[in-house]
């Protein structure tokens, strides 16, 4: 039987992997600005998911195939952004060549496909993802996918995406998570204050993470000074961050609310993707000795 979110949000190693997931999307952003630009606030991961699954075939649609007037219609309509805001996007991934245009069975429509780095980048998402699942249960999710990872994303990312933009709780886990989660580069901003969490014990009001360097944040995610301290302050004013010293000095913390968002958000998205993932390579095959191992 896939993870429920209620097992994950209270199994104590679930930390461990949460952790070692934001250590993962930091290193892809680090490797790939561009392509990683793609996860770095949830409008555009959520555009992202809508146009693998319209390519591959959004689960219960009759038709599979990507082409902008579609792509537009099904971002309003659910929900995720604007026309403009849907347009824009599409021509970002065209310049970027992670959409290339393919022939089609209607030759006014100009249809689209990811390209191989698009592919790959999102294949390597999944199996991230795949291997944290197995390191809770000893599962094979990433080896069945890396076996064949075309067919395998194309099966397994539309149930992914369907799940994804239906959830509340992944769409929306709380205020200060969505505050970090909608702001441009606010996710890998979010990604990395939690990575650097030493604990979480269920008891406490914060977490202390020591010295906060807003020059390394910065250079690293290529965000501006007056962006990156108006999104700091806006947490801080909600308390959910802060400094143990007045005038931002001392060491810096989370709250424990803030911490439980990104938990909770968490624990919906992976208990999503190991549904989908069950659906399709079957149940995991468990290890009892292996799924007390933590990552």
């Amino acid at each position: 039987m896939a993870f429920t979110a209620d097992n994950l949000a209270a199994d104590a190693r679930f930390l461990a992997a949460i952790l070692h997931c934001a250590d993962q999307m930091l290193a892809i952003y680090r490797e790939s600005p561009r392509i990683a630009s793609i996860f770095a606030a949830q409008q555009r991961w959520l555009m992202a998911h809508a146009g693998f699954a319209l390519h591959y075939g959004y689960s219960g649609e009759t038709k599979a195939g990507l082409y902008s007037g579609r792509f537009i219609d099904f971002a309003v309509r659910n929900d995720i952004a604007s026309r403009n805001t849907a347009a824009a996007f599409m021509q970002e991934m065209l310049a970027y060549r992670f959409l290339r245009q393919i022939p089609g069975p209607d030759k006014r429509t100009r249809y689209l496909e990811p390209t191989e780095i698009a592919e790959q980048h999102f294949t390597r998402w999944l199996v991230a993802h795949m291997m944290i699942l197995d390191s809770l249960d000893g599962g094979e999710r990433a080896d069945k996918i890396t076996a064949d990872p075309s067919a395998m994303m194309a099966a397994i990312q539309p149930l992914i995406a369907r799940a994804i933009i239906g959830s509340e709780a992944v769409r929306n886990p709380g205020a200060t998570f969505n505050l970090f989660n909608w702001a441009n580069s606010g996710g890998l901003v979010m990604d990395y204050l939690i990575s650097r969490l030493p604990e979480f014990p269920r008891t406490a009001e914060r977490v202390v993470l020591g010295p906060l360097s807003l020059r390394e944040i910065r250079e690293q995610f290529m965000i501006s000074n007056t962006h990156l301290k108006r999104l700091l302050m806006q947490a801080a004013t909600m308390e959910s961050i802060g400094w143990t010293q007045p005038s931002r000095k001392g060491d810096f913390w989370l709250s424990a609310r803030f911490i439980r968002e990104y938990w909770n958000y968490q624990a919906a998205k992976f208990a999503i993707i190991d549904a989908a993932a069950e659906a399709v390579l079957g149940p995991a095959v468990r290890d009892e000795p292996q799924a007390r191992k933590v990552i």
